[in-house]
């Protein structure tokens, strides 16, 4: 029996072709070449274009025993800029997933994802805030300042017990943060955590059908830094959500997946000097996955409300996302990524000065294997902001990037 995607912590995979195999050691370096029309968006009414080197070693581990599954990557980045010295950065990206059977019929996971960057195109998941899931969780970032220092990290833990043959239950925890060390860097952002937590209960009602409901708590806090509110108290906002959804499940074929859930989602914002707000409102969610031997898909529209990172106050956000790859020769691959998010103040009083805006993002990638160990990968990436009250992006809310990289990387296998 699977954990549909609606309650599982784990994203849908992306990998094709002879990218997708477990049980190995992999490391490598890459070596990239980009230039980026919008690197200081607040200087002036022109933004400043510049080019950048980066170099970028990684390791990564992926081991299967019949008990445990986990998986390590760590990558590090070294950043200069040929002529805008000062943005020089080193980042720091680390995710680690552990599936663990902790007996024939319960299995503990913990996924966490570490981020420390100054800009938001070398990430490990550049402009989306993460990889595509079912789940009901938002995104910890839905607007960017491009070249803003910011650390975030992300941790989910859980537990399912398979307590009879068609029927399942299990718990979740969450928590997060997102931090901007330099407020100079990011005029308007907040300081964000958020915590949850959630229960779920699936039944099988065949071998391609699933039916459950899970319920959900969210917290979500945020802040602007001390400088940045002008040596007043500062205005922090807090909202709560509890949220009842149920979900269906679908496997029309071993490789595709398609969920929906949907239901009512009570919400509660304070937000200094405006009056708190709550009210009921409907959420849901509809995603699919699909990963063939040459292709793969996934995609995901979210209808909820919470408080964003990087935004005071809650909003009502309407989001979508698409990530797609497909092997067309034996060593070529393509790659596509679009996202969308809009969000809407939930409190009127609030919305005067904060009302929100939206953002799209999209990437393509070109990636040709020369060798074995040797790789080399083309790309483009887009990112387009509108949020009239946040000085770091309203200058110039349009950011472009084409880039060049070349990898090696060798693969040891850890056997079965």
């Amino acid at each position: 029996m699977q954990v549909p995607p609606p309650v599982s912590d784990q994203a849908y995979s992306t990998e094709v072709g002879s990218a997708s195999h477990s049980n190995y050691l992999r490391a490598g370096v890459a070596i990239t070449t980009a230039y980026d029309d919008n690197v200081l968006p607040d200087t002036g009414a022109m933004p400043i274009s510049d080019v950048s080197y980066t170099v970028s070693p990684q390791i990564s581990l992926d081991q299967s025993t019949p008990r445990l599954h986990q998986t390590w990557t760590y990558r590090p980045g070294f950043t200069v800029y040929q002529h805008t010295s000062d943005l020089n950065e080193v980042d720091q990206n680390l995710a680690l997933d552990f599936q663990y059977r902790l007996g024939p019929h319960v299995t503990a996971s913990l996924t966490d994802t570490l981020r420390k960057s100054s800009t938001a195109f070398n990430q490990l998941y550049a402009l989306s805030g993460g990889a595509i899931s079912g789940s009901t969780q938002p995104a910890l970032i839905p607007v960017y300042a491009p070249t803003a220092n910011q650390l975030t990290n992300s941790a989910n833990t859980s537990l399912s017990y398979h307590f009879s043959r068609d029927s399942m239950i299990g718990v979740s925890g969450t928590f997060g943060i997102l931090r901007y060390p330099d407020p100079s860097e990011a005029q308007g952002l907040s300081n964000s955590n958020s915590r949850g937590a959630a229960a779920f209960y699936s039944r099988r009602l065949s071998m391609t059908q699933y039916l459950g409901v899970t319920y959900q708590y969210s917290a979500f806090l945020s802040s602007l830094p001390s400088n940045q509110a002008n040596g007043q108290a500062h205005p922090d906002s807090e909202c709560l959500t509890h949220t009842l959804l149920f979900f269906y499940s679908f496997y029309p074929a071993p490789a595709l997946s398609i969920s929906i859930s949907g239901g009512p989602e009570h919400f509660n914002v304070s937000q200094s000097p405006s009056s708190p707000v709550h009210s009921w409102t409907p959420a849901a969610i509809v995603s699919m996955g699909l990963l063939g031997r040459h292709a793969s898909f996934a995609a995901r529209y979210a209808h909820i409300v919470s408080g964003n990172g990087g935004l005071l106050g809650a909003f009502k956000s309407d989001s979508a996302g698409t990530s797609a790859g497909w092997q067309v020769a034996r060593t070529w691959t393509l790659g596509l990524a679009a996202n969308y998010t809009n969000n809407n103040n939930v409190s009127h009083a609030a919305s005067q000065s904060n009302p929100g805006g939206h953002m799209i993002s999209g990437a393509v990638t070109v990636q040709h294997s020369i060798s074995n160990h040797l790789t080399a990968e083309f790309g483009y990436m887009r990112l387009s902001q509108s949020y009239a009250n946040i000085a770091a992006v309203s200058s110039a809310p349009n950011a472009n990037r084409e880039y060049f990289s070349l990898s090696y990387q060798f693969t040891r296998s850890l056997g079965r």
